[in-house]
Parts: structure tokens; sequence; C-alpha cells
């Protein structure tokens, strides 16, 4: 359905997460990835989806004098928010396990915003998921990140693996959004651009 109504447009996912290429190809997108090297910075005043916002149309920037009439330019950032701050990738195997035993026995959400740029408009949605970890063991946190190696997820760790499946007893939202990717408001906004 999605594939017919985008027939005359060129879609680019500027993201080089496996895991959204993933969601475009189930949401039968044809697409290209197209990647810039980009330093991810933020002001420190903003706050909440305000930083991911700010960050999937800071990806948009370098993209914009090479877009053609028919692209569709799709950037996005994931950032988990906890105790009033944005955890982001880890920095080192010692903040991995950090971010992870401040998350045990707590919520957190997590929020995902996704930016559309073509060459008229840019529209920004973001979508936020409540997510609460049991109390997570050292020896589990440390077994997760010998075997998974979770530093390219923000948080340090993906709901999809092994600690996802042991850990988490609630989550509130789009589960889709955790793994990194609203595909609900990706199809709907997507629809919206091009009716």
């Amino acid at each position: 359905m999605l594939q017919q109504a985008l027939k005359d447009y060129h879609i680019i996912l500027a993201s080089g997460s496996p895991r959204r290429q993933q969601f475009f190809k189930d949401l039968g997108i044809d697409f290209e990835v197209r990647l810039k090297p980009l330093k991810e910075e933020y002001p420190h005043r903003l706050k909440h989806f305000e930083i991911s916002d700010y960050l999937a149309q800071l990806k948009a920037l370098p993209f914009k004098e090479e877009l053609q009439a028919n692209d569709i330019l799709i950037t996005s950032d994931t950032i988990v928010w906890h105790n009033n701050e944005a955890l982001g990738k880890p920095k080192s195997h010692e903040h991995a396990i950090n971010m992870i035993k401040s998350l045990s026995g707590v919520t957190h959400e997590v929020i995902t915003s996704v930016c559309f740029t073509t060459q008229q408009i840019q529209k920004t949605v973001n979508a936020t998921t409540k997510v609460t970890f049991k109390n997570i063991t050292d020896s589990e946190v440390d077994y997760y990140i010998e075997t998974c190696k979770p530093f390219d997820k923000a948080g340090a760790y993906g709901i999809q693996e092994w600690i996802g499946q042991i850990g988490i007893t609630k989550i509130e939202g789009s589960y889709f959004n955790v793994v990194g990717l609203p595909t609900h408001l990706v199809y709907k906004t997507l629809l919206n651009l091009v009716s």
C-alpha cells in the first residue's frame, strides 16, 4: 500500500542502523541508504524530545543542497531519557555498565524523532515509550555487555536482545520505537506527505 503511494518518490534513509533499514524493508518501502559524517551535538538547554528532534533535523542539514524534486530524506535519532538527562551511546565498557545499572529496577523513557525533508518542507515527528526494568544483577549486566556489545545503542541496551528478554517487565507505548523507529508514525507521516 505504502509502496504504491510512494511510486513517484525517491526515499533516502540517512541511517547506518541495520534495524532501521530492516524496518523500511518490512514496511515495503524502496529506499536508498545515504550516509554523511556528522558530529551529534546539541545545546544543553534542550530537554526530552527537543534533543532527539534537534538531532534528527541536524542530520538532514548536510543533504539539503543535493535533494532532488522527488526526494524524501528521512533522518532519525533515539535517546534514552532518565533522571532528567539524555543517555546516548556509551563511550566505553565502563560507561555501558554504569548506564544499564542506572536503569535497573526503574522506569525510563525511550524517545525517537524522525525528520522528513524535501526541497519544500521539513516535518519532524516523535514517539515516547516507557520501559521498566527489573532489578538487574551485576553478573547479568556483565554477561550482556560481553556477549551483545551494545555500544551502538542509546542507553547501552537493545530491547530485542537478551537483556530485554530477561530484564524488561513492562512497556507502555510502541515496542518498535524502542528498537529505534516508531514505524506507525513513519507510515502515517509518509502517507500524509504524498497524499
